[in-house]
């Protein structure tokens, strides 16, 4: 798929229409927490079967002009075992929760989350992590858990999106949470 100029606001609009319907479940859960088509998956968000949980997120994958899938990524601080050492650990994911645009409207706020195993664990990527298969090894992943990492692009840089069925992501862990609230004091 190619981009013609610089208009690429169907990414935008779709974009768009997540925050809506996950702004949308979240006032209805009252929580106000931060075949697949992504209209499929904003109408199954917004209309979950009567017998289904309903789920609060719909994820997405990025793809940048060049075709390729854009692979965010984010440093945070783990505790190492059972002591109270921490180490330095990266983050990298192909898969995305919105959250919010900027006050220009021209960029968006996005979630890292990461596909995980039954027990909630982030198997090893297979070869390199440049693909989006990379990241969902043999038949383990079971689910995705958000992150607590954030970073912020410019929607002008992508061609095109693809959406994964509704869900809702596991809780981020509590050491990856404490580490992307330290980057906002002192």
């Amino acid at each position: 798929m190619s981009c013609k100029g610089r208009d690429n606001s169907c990414v935008r609009d779709v974009i768009k229409e997540i925050i809506k319907a996950q702004d949308e479940v979240a006032a209805l859960m009252d929580n106000g927490c931060c075949d697949v088509s992504c209209e499929r998956s904003i109408r199954d968000l917004l209309s979950p079967a009567d017998e289904a949980p309903r789920n609060t997120t719909v994820p997405f994958i990025l793809y940048c002009k060049d075709c390729k899938p854009f692979v965010g990524s984010g440093v945070i601080r783990k505790q190492l075992g059972m002591s109270e050492n921490t180490f330095l650990d990266c983050l990298s994911s192909p898969i995305f929760r919105a959250k919010k645009f900027t006050n220009d409207g021209k960029c968006v706020k996005l979630e890292l989350l990461i596909p995980v195993t039954m027990g909630g664990s982030q198997p090893e990527r297979s070869c390199n992590g440049k693909h989006v298969c990379d990241y969902f090894p043999g038949n383990s992943i079971r689910n995705l858990r958000a992150t607590g990492v954030c970073i912020t692009v410019d929607l002008d840089c992508f061609c095109s999106i693809t959406c994964l069925e509704p869900t809702t992501p596991l809780m981020a862990t509590r050491e990856e949470m404490d580490d992307a609230m330290s980057q906002f004091e002192g």
